[in-house]
């Protein structure tokens, strides 16, 4: 029963002495022991097994209990003392508390009083204080009452000297005297209520406004808006009154100088009316003279009248542009019929000219203040490449690699820019109208100088050039858009696009297209006979060696409208408006070029193409199943070769300045004669064993002939691009691959079968009858192979489409006979 007790006693110990990991780790940190005895994780078995690890050691076992006994007594003497220090500890803690609560007590009291000093400390400052502010307060209202006092006195006398120099006319003494008042009035806003203020400040308003209607009837008297004749030089009492308008109403500022300039000016309306004969488009010149002269006369005799900050000669010129852009206006809607083109474009000049000295004399700073008149939008674009064009340039001594040129730092806006020239914008349609008919002329003369002289001759400069009149094309394209951009950035400009654009088109098919040579049916004579013999067979050729210049020439000219067109949209829409840029698109001509391009090249390809179509007859027409050995090439293929090396350095030549196209007929040619060549082969039935070594040893020659195709010919030996090279190696393996099958035995079926499936990849089941009949196979035969080929078709992966044809990658094969090894170092040793 006891020993039932203890256990239970050790369980509830073990439960309560069970600690969680972070408290075992404080109390380590706290207490640390290497004791075994004091590890989390103690096992008394392997404790006993350490002290006594054999049995042996067991003779000790009284030593070890008497230490265990003295350690267990240390333990409880310690724990004995630590329980009875902790009896006092509550009692302690109680006391500790309540002196605690004592010094907070008495802590309180003292921040009470010294807060009730504080309080008594801040009433005495008051006390003593009172009286200072006080006199502070007096003091600040003093020294406020005296300022105001003293305002008051120059203000009223102020007023009273005012209105007695209004009556004597002593602008020079009111201009000073007028600002100093208003400048003092300004500090008795807040004192109106007071009746001698108010009465003050009225009088100060008579005063202006009598200076004002005085100071308008003095301008009237020297200036008056209907006489003959002119005072003879400036007044003094004017020119002190413009200073008096200055600290006036504005508005007695802007009547001054609208009387003035209407009076400077009513010379020109008489002298330019409509009815008078100077008035017409043809002596607008005179109109500028006139106004130089008059400016001219006005600061030799008014300069110094007006003040510098009116900028009196600007603004007559200003008005000066108003007036003329209404009356050329009005007099170019009367007589419209008679606007001619060049009457037109010189008033236009004239008047650009006009408004280019403007900005080069004045800023333009009136032009925002002048009522009813905006600053007009410049329509300089910031990236314009064409500031460097003067005025009046001629544009035939430009360069059509203008449009290519770097742009220049662009130049200050012109801010008098249309100022007077939009008038004629209503009228622009005459200018469009002219450059259509004159284009057309342009575009017919270059068809009939194209006749006269004939197409570019081999072997000469012009040989494969970009003709001439493209590029009088594109100069006079860029006269007439520099043209037009100087007269109007608007709708005339759109106008003028729609017109490159069908004149552009137009010498596409009249000058490119409409010149390009026909291909003809005729086969130059070329017979299988004659490709057997090895006869020259040069005349075979469809087109003659200028019309292969022409070709060329016609690409290079497409290819060069292509490049400039691109340029000219560019340049088009850095001239027009931005609301309009959206409107210009010349992506349907550049196009029509790119037709040009592609039509051009496919009838190089077609050319050398139908040459080479002879020969590739007269192949497959050969009784392959009687060759008895295998020798040099075939006459057809020297044939295939001859053409290729007379044409295509010609092509080459011709191209030299575009030599991507001439890579993209290399590779047309190629894409279309490897097809036509494995068609050929196709038809080459039946083949004998030897037939078929001499057909691999052509292939392998043709290859070779079509990999330096680019080259072939020229002194500088330049490697074919990647991309072609990838063409002919895939298209001429395949047809060595097909020649390979035909030269295998069909016997085993099983083995052949395999054989073609492994070097062609190819599971169409036609392909495959076509190899048969190369072969010579009866049809019963060619029956069981068929069966036999569907059912050795691997078996295609899921999701592929069910065609008769099948992908496969084209594996080496591992093994091939030996004929072909000693075919192929045939094929090695001879070339």
């Amino acid at each position: 029963m006891m020993e039932e007790e203890e256990f239970e006693f050790a369980e509830d110990l073990e439960a309560i002495l069970h600690l969680t990991p972070e408290v075992q780790l404080a109390i380590e940190q706290v207490f640390p022991s290497q004791d075994p005895l004091d590890r989390a994780d103690f096992n008394a078995v392997e404790y006993i097994n350490t002290l006594f690890p054999t049995e042996q050691s067991l003779a000790n076992i009284d030593d070890v209990v008497n230490k265990i006994r003295l350690k267990i007594r240390r333990l409880d003497d310690n724990i004995r003392t630590v329980v009875r220090g902790q009896t006092n500890v509550g009692q302690d803690g109680r006391q500790a508390l309540e002196e605690a609560q004592i010094a907070i007590q008495q802590l309180f009291g003292k921040i009470k009083d010294i807060k009730d000093k504080a309080e008594k400390s801040e009433q005495m400052v008051k006390e003593i204080t009172r009286d200072i502010k006080q006199l502070d307060h007096a003091k600040r209202h003093l020294t406020t009452s005296i300022t105001t006092l003293n305002h008051l006195h120059m203000l009223a006398g102020g007023v009273d000297s005012l209105e007695a120099m209004t009556r004597k006319r002593q602008y020079g003494e009111v201009a000073n005297l007028l600002q100093g008042v208003v400048n003092v009035l300004e500090h008795f806003h807040k004192y109106m209520g007071i009746p001698q203020i108010r009465q003050l400040s009225e009088r100060v308003k008579a005063a202006q406004s009598e200076l004002g209607t005085q100071i308008l009837a003095d301008f009237e008297e020297a200036f008056p808006s209907q006489g003959s004749k002119r005072p003879g030089g400036p007044s003094n009492v004017l020119r002190d009154a413009c200073l008096v308008a200055n600290v006036l109403d504005p508005r007695i500022k802007q009547e001054i100088i609208k009387k003035f300039i209407r009076q400077h000016l009513s010379e020109y309306l008489v002298l330019f009316q409509e009815n008078q004969d100077v008035a017409w488009l043809d002596k607008i010149d005179r109109r500028y003279a006139w106004i130089k002269r008059q400016l001219l006369d006005y600061e030799e005799k008014y300069g110094r009248m007006f003040p510098e900050e009116w900028c009196m000669t600007e603004r007559i010129a200003v008005e000066f542009c108003h007036i003329t852009r209404a009356e050329l206006a009005k007099v170019m809607r009367t007589r419209a019929k008679e606007i001619e083109v060049k009457l037109l474009l010189f008033a236009i000049q004239r008047t650009t000219n006009f408004e280019g000295l403007l900005a080069k004399r004045f800023t333009g700073c009136t032009l925002t203040d002048v009522p009813g008149q905006k600053r007009p939008d410049s329509p300089l674009d910031p990236t314009n490449p064409f500031l460097e064009d003067e005025p009046g340039e001629e544009a035939g001594t430009e360069k059509d690699e203008d449009l290519t040129k770097p742009k220049k730092p662009k130049a200050p806006d012109n801010p008098f820019h249309g100022i007077v020239s939009k008038c004629f914008e209503p009228h622009l349609y005459v200018y469009i109208e002219s450059q259509d008919k004159n284009l057309g002329e342009l575009i017919d003369r270059f068809v009939a100088d194209f006749r006269a002289q004939g197409p570019p001759k081999a072997g000469t400069e012009e040989g494969g050039a970009v003709l001439p009149s493209c590029a009088d094309l594109f100069v006079y394209y860029k006269k007439c858009m520099v043209q037009c951009s100087q007269l109007s950035t608007g709708e005339p400009m759109i106008a003028l696009t729609t017109i490159f654009q069908k004149f552009l088109r137009e010498y596409a098919w009249k000058i490119l297209s409409g010149n390009l040579p026909k291909s003809s049916t005729n086969s130059g004579g070329l017979t299988i006979s004659s490709l057997l013999k090895e006869k020259e067979v040069s005349e075979v050729a469809k087109f003659t060696v200028d019309e292969l210049c022409l070709i060329c020439s016609i690409l290079s000219t497409a290819e060069y409208c292509l490049a400039t067109t691109q340029q000219l949209e560019e340049k088009l829409k850095e001239k027009v408006d931005k609301v309009l840029v959206e409107r210009i698109n010349l992506t349907g001509e550049m196009d029509t070029f790119s037709t040009v391009i592609s039509n051009s090249i496919q009838l190089l390809v077609q050319d050398l193409d139908a040459a080479c179509d002879p020969a590739l007859t007269a192949m497959s027409k050969m009784p392959w199943q009687s060759v008895e050995h295998v020798g040099d090439q075939s006459p057809y293929v020297t044939s295939i070769i001859m053409h290729i090396k007379q044409n295509v350095p010609i092509i080459r030549d011709n191209l030299a300045s575009t030599r991507k196209y001439f890579t993209q007929f290399c590779i047309k040619f190629t894409n279309s004669f490897i097809p036509k060549f494995i068609n050929h082969l196709f038809r080459c039935k039946p083949i004998s064993m030897v037939g078929a070594e001499q057909l691999l040893l052509d292939t392998h020659s043709l290859k070779t002939v079509l990999l330096d195709l680019p080259s072939i010919g020229s002194q500088v030996l330049r490697k074919a691009p990647a991309s072609y090279t990838k063409i002919v190696v895939k298209g001429m393996t395949r047809a060595e691959m097909i020649l390979k099958v035909v030269m295998a035995p069909h016997e085993p079926p099983v083995v052949f079968v395999d054989n073609y499936i492994k070097l062609l990849a190819d599971g169409n089941p036609e392909t495959f009858q076509k190899i048969l009949d190369m072969k010579g196979l009866k049809r019963s035969e060619q029956s069981s192979m068929l069966e036999l080929f569907r059912q050795r078709l691997p078996t295609p992966p899921s999701g592929a489409d069910g065609g008769p044809s099948l992908s496969f990658s084209t594996p080496t094969p591992e093994q091939e006979s030996s004929r072909i090894r000693k075919l192929e170092k045939l094929i090695k040793k001879r070339l």
